[in-house]
């Protein structure tokens, strides 16, 4: 018997399906189909076919929950609940007769079915998920193409510091510090160099992903001379600006943070706070605002 088949032999007998999501099940939001009709029975069995079985459970409790009744009313007494399934970000359904969740067929049919019917939120949140995933990885994709000359290999285990949930260990950051140094003896160089890498992907100063705050952690090994060298550099553009706002308004960032702050030269410190001005991000404008700007008379 094919197991990504026995929910829909189940279905197949269902006349009513009541929809809710899974924290408000039962009041406003809810929805109630009649699957009398051969066409509609067939069409929500299609966008709930599955194809896979890998064994796993979503560790969240699901987005929508669907109730199958054998009668004409699910609030009838005589009616008999066949089937209770939970969808899990428009990927994959849980049924208490699977050993874990089933990966769908095609989601978005599903999710497109339960939009036709007067529940758009599901459709509307898969689709900003996506965008936000396209987003990251657009994000991430520009991160390892700033990687330094030397660095490449360690890339993999870099990204791994994100999936795992660790900080970076000292001995990879004296790893990557020694394989800078052979690459490029040249400290205004090197500084260049992990200033451009931190001055992309996300950009954020706060809840980045771990593995961007590894050039941050290196940066705030380079003495302040070598950083503002590089800064006053004729190399020196708007993404090495990124970078070093992004280390020097961070929360503690360098040993002596606030004193290296204070050791830029009026002029740098106007063009980096005037820049940290054009972010999108409004915590590191905050930031740059209470760390950049001129002390007061």
């Amino acid at each position: 018997m094919d197991v990504t088949t026995a929910l829909d032999r189940v279905l197949r007998h269902a006349l009513v399906v009541r929809v809710g999501s899974v924290g408000g099940f039962g009041v406003d939001g809810e929805i109630r189909v009649d699957l009398a009709d051969p066409a509609e029975s067939a069409t929500l069995r299609t966008a709930m076919a599955v194809n896979e079985l890998p064994g796993g459970h979503c560790m969240c409790g699901g987005d929508v929950r669907f109730e199958f009744y054998d009668g004409d009313d699910g609030d009838a007494g005589d009616a008999v609940r066949l089937a209770v399934v939970v969808l899990h970000h428009g990927a994959a359904l849980r049924w208490d007769q699977w050993e874990g969740d089933a990966v769908l067929t095609d989601g978005h049919l599903l999710l497109e079915w339960l939009d036709g019917h007067g529940m758009p939120g599901p459709l509307h949140e898969f689709e900003a998920a996506r965008q936000q995933a396209t987003r990251e990885a657009s994000r991430q994709r520009a991160w390892v193409a700033a990687v330094p000359a030397g660095l490449e290999g360690a890339v993999d285990r870099i990204l791994d510091l994100s999936w795992s949930g660790r900080t970076a260990s000292p001995e990879l950051l004296e790893e990557l510090t020694d394989r800078l140094r052979l690459t490029l003896p040249d400290p205004v160089e090197r500084v260049l160099a992990l200033l451009a890498w931190y001055g992309s992907g996300s950009g954020r100063c706060s809840g980045q992903p771990l593995h961007e705050d590894v050039p941050g952690q290196l940066l705030g090994r380079v003495p302040m001379a070598d950083l503002i060298a590089a800064l006053a550099d004729a190399r020196a553009g708007a993404r090495h600006d990124d970078g070093a706002v992004r280390h020097l308004v961070g929360h503690r960032t360098r040993p002596r943070q606030k004193r290296d702050v204070a050791r830029l030269p009026d002029q740098l410190r106007a063009r980096l706070l005037t820049h940290a001005r054009g972010s999108w991000d409004s915590d590191k404008r905050g930031r740059a605002e209470r760390r950049l700007a001129p002390p007061r008379a």
